[in-house]
């Protein structure tokens, strides 16, 4: 550990994650200078009112000698009372004023932590996401944030004005009589250890109880994204089970943190308590003696208790802080992360072809989670302009990373990947991506209508475009039954089309980016025969002049294509027409033999 990492006072440890707040807070200087200056007035205005009481007790109770030198004067006893309600009612307007602005800052800075949190996360390769679920994400952005926003929309607040209040009574009690403000010194002293003992024990609680919300969230994400499953293998209760146990987990942890808040609640408050009885006991017998007029007792009960109140909003405040110092710490770790994929500094401008040619030049790769094993082997694979190139062969063959790798999800390990001559890493991800269409083998639908799903893949394209992009891949046949037609909201992830149409909404959304490169992922594997025949006619369409890949595990679907290329184990095992690989009996012609019955 550095020297001075281990000689940092604990408590700017512990506060150290909330100074990633400041440039969130920064564009927003204005209103925060303006609510300070409105917490120094409110501050200000709140301490006037014990002298004010003080005045008019000593008033009401005829001693107007001592009366006429106080903060109201000589005034009649109704201008004490009008006074009186003056302050209080400026003093309203002061903390509201206080109130929506540190609430419209702390409203503001948390949309903005979500929204930088989020844009962060959504810039993460997928190998971030073989790590941290879906779930602790969506954890992190909602209660961490809310947690966020609590303290900085109200509890700092909250707890400058009780520092405020404590520093400006506790000012006052001397002035006013200093025997009993020592005696009140002493008995607040003895809280102070106490709230910073129990104050760690919270932070260290409430992180844990946000670990295990977050493990709750993740579960339930990742189980309800996979009903189908879990109910065909009829698993509904062993699913209800661990969630149970999940959440059991985060009650635990929850009671544990709220026991020692209640137990720092119930040492404040009888502290408090006491502390205020005890001085009273005092004073009273100093006003018996004379030693004190009643109005100055009564102020000096009116500043303890402000003082003994800010210290208990504080000892609050600083529970809520250290929950939100561990918040804050969880999403800076998102906001921090680094992809293992990254734009290079200045990348070079696309060749501007119109064509995709690519070119595999001795690539290899292995997945981060399986370093010692090679998804890809020295590739070496060169593919023309508006060539159709068909990759084959068993699971685990290196298929689908050829395609991951195309798109810079992951690095190649070796060697590179050029399209049209221009190595892809040179290359911004965004304009990379740009000349990619992709259908996947299990398309992704929006909660959304089916014009805006299809839209998606050109989020710029007009109606008639869209319309025409359906036409191609055959989507009007099945659109037009639907209640709104292209109107109609498709449920969360498509629900309310089968495995088919899921696929021609895909195929359409790929035909309208009308992208150079085209990556076909088994894009009819979902599809009965006789629509399997018509996308393909809109797929032929799509695939003419632009440069496509199909992985197919249906050796029927890429007959017509220029070339196959056999994978195996991450190699290149064969590479011809489908006629020619028969005829080399090798692996194409046993795949060919088992499914073509040849």
């Amino acid at each position: 550990m550095p020297q001075d990492t281990a000689i940092a006072p604990a408590s700017s440890r512990r506060l150290s994650p909330l100074r990633g707040l400041l440039p969130f807070l920064r564009p927003y200087r204005a209103r925060v200078v303006l609510a300070f200056v409105l917490l120094c007035v409110g501050s200000a205005t709140i301490l006037l009112v014990p002298l004010a009481f003080r005045d008019l007790i000593d008033f009401g109770f005829g001693e107007r000698e001592r009366a006429t030198g106080g903060l109201l004067g000589a005034l009649s006893l109704n201008g004490h009372f009008i006074a009186l309600f003056g302050l209080a009612s400026f003093w309203a307007l002061a903390v509201s004023a206080r109130f929506y602005t540190v609430s419209w800052v702390g409203e503001r800075v948390t949309a903005d932590l979500r929204n930088a949190v989020y844009a962060r996360v959504l810039a993460q390769s997928p190998q971030f996401f073989e790590t941290l679920q879906t779930g602790e994400v969506l954890s992190r952005l909602t209660g961490d944030t809310t947690l966020i926003q609590t303290v900085v929309g109200s509890s700092i607040s909250m707890g400058l004005r009780s520092l405020f209040q404590f520093i400006g009574g506790m000012v006052m009690l001397a002035v006013t009589s200093f025997y009993l403000f020592s005696l009140n010194l002493g008995l607040m002293a003895l809280l102070i250890l106490p709230i910073i003992a129990i104050g760690r024990k919270v932070k260290k609680l409430s992180r844990e109880s946000q670990d295990r919300i977050a493990d709750a969230s993740a579960l339930a994400g990742e189980i309800l994204n996979a009903m189908p499953t879990v109910q065909a293998f009829t698993q509904e209760k062993h699913e209800a089970g661990r969630f149970a146990g999940r959440t059991e987990s985060s009650f635990v942890t929850a009671i544990r943190r709220t026991r020692v808040r209640a137990a720092l609640t119930v040492l404040i408050i009888t502290a408090v308590m006491g502390t205020i009885i005890f001085v009273l006991w005092i004073g009273a017998r100093q006003v018996h003696e004379g030693i004190l007029t009643g109005g100055q007792l009564a102020s000096f009960v009116l500043y303890a208790a402000l003082v003994a109140g800010g210290v208990g909003t504080m000892a609050e405040v600083w529970g809520d802080v250290m929950r939100a110092a561990g918040a804050t710490e969880r999403l800076l770790e998102l906001l921090h992360a680094e992809s293992a994929v990254r734009d290079v500094m200045k990348p070079v401008t696309p060749a501007d072809s119109g064509q995709a040619a690519i070119r595999f030049d001795h690539a290899s790769f292995s997945y981060p989670a399986r370093p010692q094993t090679r998804a890809l082997d020295d590739i070496c694979l060169d593919i023309a302009p508006g060539e159709s190139v068909a990759l084959v062969g068993p699971s685990g063959a290196g298929k689908t990373s050829v395609f991951q790798l195309l798109l810079r999800y992951y690095e190649v390990s070796g060697g590179s990947i050029r399209l049209n001559g221009q190595d892809i890493r040179q290359l911004s991800l965004h304009d990379l991506r740009g000349g990619i269409a992709i259908v996947p083998q299990d398309p992704v639908i929006f909660s959304a209508n089916a014009l805006e799903n299809i839209r998606y893949g050109r989020a710029t394209a007009s109606d008639e475009e869209v319309l025409q992009a359906a036409r191609a891949a055959l989507v009007d046949e099945f659109i037009d039954r639907l209640p709104d037609g292209y109107q109609t909201f498709l449920g969360e992830r498509g629900t309310r089309l089968s495995g088919g149409q899921r696929q021609r909404i895909a195929i359409a959304r790929a035909i309208l980016k009308g992208a150079p490169l085209l990556l076909l992922d088994e894009a009819t594997s979902a599809l009965d025969a006789e629509s399997e025949i018509l996308v393909q006619e809109g797929l032929n369409a799509a695939m003419k002049g632009r440069t496509t890949l199909i992985i197919a595990h249906r050796l029927a679907t890429v007959q017509k294509v220029d070339r196959i290329v056999v994978m195996e184990r991450g190699r290149i095992q064969e590479i011809g027409t489908p006629e020619d690989l028969r005829k080399q009996g090798g692996l194409y012609a046993r795949l060919a033999a088992l499914q073509l019955d040849l």
